[in-house]
This record gives C-alpha cells, sequence and structure tokens, in this order.
C-alpha cells in the first residue's frame, strides 16, 4: 500500500514537471521570441507569462476534482469580463492574453494517456500558426486616425479630393477616404477620420492638426 502510494506520488510529480517544462517553454516562445520581437511591450510579457503561469497552477491543481471541464469553462467567463481600463489594449494583444490563458489550461487539464506526444503536437501548432499569422507582411490593414481638422471649407462634398491630397501632405499617409465626424463652428475645426493602408494596426485617438 505504501508503495503504491509513492509510485502515485513519483507519477504526479513527473506529471506535473513535464507539463510544466511544456508549458514554459510554449509561453516563452510565444512572448518572449513572437510577440515581444514584433511589438516591444515588457509591460505585457509580464501580464502574459504571469497570467499564463497562475492559471496553469490553479487548473492543475484543482483539475483533480473531476470537474475538469466546467472548472476551465468557468475560467473563461471569469476572464471573459476582464478588461484593462488604464490603457487601450489592440485586439491583437488581447488575442495574445488568450492563447496564453489557454495554454495554461491546455497544458494543465489535458488527458494524458501514454506520452505527452500529441500536448507537445498540440503546442507546436498554436505556436507555429502564431508565428506565421504574425508574419503575413503581404496583407494590409486599413486603419484610420482621427484628425481636428481646421480648414472646414475643405469639408465640403466638392472639395472632398482637395480634403484628401491635404490631408495627405500634411500626415504623410496615402489616405484614400475621408469621413466628417462633426463640425464646431465655434472654434471652426472639424473632426475627420482619415482611411490609410498599412500592415499593422494603428488606429490612435484623435490628432490635432490646427495652425500654430
Amino acid at each position: 500500500m505504501e508503495t503504491e502510494v509513492v509510485l502515485n506520488s513519483v507519477f504526479e510529480i513527473k506529471d506535473f514537471i513535464t507539463r510544466s517544462l511544456i508549458d514554459l517553454a510554449a509561453i516563452i516562445i510565444l512572448v518572449g521570441f513572437i510577440y515581444y520581437p514584433k511589438h516591444k511591450n515588457k509591460d505585457f510579457i509580464f501580464t502574459f507569462i504571469l497570467f499564463n503561469v497562475i492559471n496553469f497552477m490553479i487548473c492543475y491543481l484543482l483539475g483533480s476534482t473531476k470537474i475538469k471541464m466546467g472548472f476551465a469553462f468557468g475560467l473563461f467567463a471569469i476572464f471573459s469580463i476582464i478588461r484593462y481600463r488604464t490603457i487601450v489594449v489592440s485586439i491583437k494583444d488581447m488575442g495574445y492574453f488568450f492563447m496564453c490563458v489557454a495554454l495554461g489550461m491546455l497544458n494543465s487539464l489535458a488527458s494524458i494517456k501514454d506520452s505527452f506526444l500529441m500536448l507537445l503536437i498540440c503546442n507546436l501548432i498554436i505556436v507555429l500558426l502564431t508565428f506565421l499569422l504574425e508574419n503575413l507582411n503581404f496583407l494590409k490593414n486599413e486603419n484610420y486616425k482621427e484628425i481636428i481638422y481646421d480648414r472646414v471649407e475643405l469639408v465640403r462634398p466638392e472639395n472632398r479630393e482637395e480634403l484628401i491630397q491635404d490631408l495627405t501632405s500634411r500626415t504623410g499617409l496615402s489616405i484614400h477616404k475621408v469621413d466628417i465626424i462633426s463640425l464646431n463652428y465655434l472654434k471652426d475645426t472639424a473632426l475627420v477620420k482619415a482611411y490609410y493602408y498599412a500592415k499593422e494596426s494603428e488606429n490612435i485617438l484623435p490628432t490635432s492638426m490646427d495652425n500654430d
């Protein structure tokens, strides 16, 4: 009986260490070698890795209570209400955050029968797919900038081409479409949304273009 308990303990420790190594390798490659070289954001590296490790530990320790499926969906429901209120978080960053959380769940709750080969393959597929999607340089995003524009006489429909040319010369962007959001006749300005194509998503807060 004692021998069986010892063997079970050894198996659990081996299982935990193996899963931990797989998870750490996947998250380091995902965040350190795919995300950071592209986005250069150290703050998110801290968040991604910490969420992954903590989520892995929670799922592994509580997963043995025979509520694996319901427990995993419950965690996703909790994480779905998380919001970062202090900064603007892009859709891509939220995608990385989701992957870090999902990797922790996958590596801690996946059922293993004979070997960890299938788990390694799943992690490899996620990492490779992320790398390929991150490096699709031939795809372009239609980005926009909201601009506080000072030449309100050009917002007329008949002056649209001149408006686009003026915005292009001022911003240096290849603007192809402009939407007029609002007009401020007291300040003699207009809030416009200028659209252009780029390889990265760069939408930012309104930019002032008033004359000095």
